[in-house]
């Protein structure tokens, strides 16, 4: 990791001496394991091994480092799961609604789950990014199901995404992941015979 003495602060025409996908995803982690408020500005810099002056010149705030940190967390898990929920794919809504549970994360839970609990209630940027990643998601898994009218699908993708958020809260009280994987094959009645068919 690079050092903050080796960090050449930003200014008009000069690149910056730092990796900033690579920064913001210690910053990611720093916010997943402390929380926002709890993450000090010190050890975000000292995490991310650049100095306040880098820091401030690239991301403005600390506010601002969570909201990059956290777009750019969305994005990877949009892509992630529209791969796994391709409409070519053969998973099945068990395997799915895993890949956005991970019961076998630990205690963490969702890095946007987490942040919407903690902030959303007044912070409106948090809400918004919050709100727009949970639609794409209900969205991802509406598209993978075939009733005869859209907004079934909606409806029962947000049955499905409120069942895979509840069990990131009961990982986070210590439920195992057997318990957790057995609350989610409750969705296996909600959608049987519902998935589309793989394409040949």
């Amino acid at each position: 990791m690079t050092h903050a003495s080796e960090i050449a602060t930003a200014s008009p025409g000069r690149p910056r001496g730092f990796d900033e996908d690579a920064v913001l995803a210690i910053a990611l982690r720093v916010f997943w394991e402390k929380g926002y408020e709890a993450a000090s500005l010190e050890a975000l810099t000292t995490a991310m091994g650049i100095n306040r002056s880098s820091f401030y010149n690239c991301f403005g705030s600390k506010h601002g480092v969570l909201l990059a940190a956290l777009k750019s967390y969305s994005e990877g898990a949009l892509k992630r799961f529209s791969a796994i929920a391709e409409p070519s794919s053969q998973q099945t809504m068990m395997a799915l609604l895993t890949a956005l549970a991970n019961p076998a994360d630990g205690s963490n839970g969702c890095l946007l789950v987490n942040c919407i609990t903690e902030l959303a209630p007044h912070d409106p940027e948090v809400l918004r990014l919050g709100a727009r990643h949970i639609a794409q998601l209900q969205s991802i898994l509406a598209r993978k199901l075939s009733p005869k009218d859209p907004e079934t699908a909606i409806a029962t993708a947000g049955a499905l995404l409120a069942l895979a958020i509840g069990t990131m809260t009961m990982r986070k009280s210590g439920q195992t992941s057997e318990q957790i994987e057995a609350t989610l094959r409750q969705a296996e009645r909600l959608t049987a015979g519902f998935l589309q068919p793989a394409v040949e």
